[in-house]
């Protein structure tokens, strides 16, 4: 019984985020190299910087091909705008060199045929991808319904009472993979990332503009009346 209460409040949280940002567009899917490249890009910095570097990356090379097989030091000269460019480099390469070494070639399709599970297993076996970067192949490439938790996602669920204080990262993928039905889980990813954002700010929050206040347990520690 609890369960189902849960799936029907994340069905309601989406409905108030829809009416409130509209919904979400669905993207023309990118294959899912690029979705892996763009995530560990993005990882501690904004979309526009990580964009930027994305945006190098695709005008200093023809295909992914030629980034394996360029040097660490030409990939860190060309992402540098996108921050912490020294590791993502050597991510990338290490990222992109493994698949290659165990497909034969660099493709990710074959994920398809596989179970969510089995695609999200396989991808978090390669150097550095987590649960958050191969949920984003599987939900942004393939359509899967894998739900990747940012640290937006994770401090807009603890404050709605989704999650426990404490549950981390790992905690949120495993509980919210299993709470957010299948068809919610693409908008819900978008628009909580939305909201967290520009209403559920990490610091001084915007309770009394949020569309959420009225069924959000948080908004009595953020208000004073």
């Amino acid at each position: 019984m609890v369960e189902v209460r849960a799936k029907e409040a994340v069905g309601r949280i989406v409905d108030l985020l829809r009416e409130e940002y509209g919904p979400p567009d669905r993207q023309t899917r990118d294959g899912p190299v690029s979705v892996l490249v763009q995530t560990i890009l993005s990882q501690n910095t904004s979309d526009v910087n990580s964009g930027a570097a994305f945006g190098c990356l695709l005008a200093a090379f023809n295909n992914w091909e030629e980034v394996a097989e360029a040097s660490v030091d030409t990939l860190i000269t060309c992402i540098r705008r996108g921050g912490l460019a020294k590791i993502k480099a050597q991510r990338i390469k290490q990222v992109l060199g493994q698949i290659v070494q165990e497909r034969g070639r660099l493709e990710l399709g074959f994920l398809r045929q596989l179970g969510p599970a089995e695609a999200e297993a396989w991808l978090t076996r390669l150097p550095g991808v987590g649960l958050k970067t191969a949920r984003c192949v599987l939900l942004f490439s393939f359509g899967l319904p894998a739900l990747p938790v940012d640290t937006h996602i994770l401090r807009v669920s603890k404050r709605l009472g989704l999650l426990s204080p404490g549950a981390s990262l790992e905690e949120a993928h495993r509980i919210l993979g299993v709470m957010v039905p299948p068809e919610y889980v693409y908008d819900f990813h978008v628009l909580m990332i939305e909201h967290g954002r520009r209403t559920c700010r990490a610091r001084n929050p915007n309770c009394r503009g949020c569309v959420l206040r009225e069924i959000c347990p948080s908004y009595s520690l953020f208000v004073r009346d």
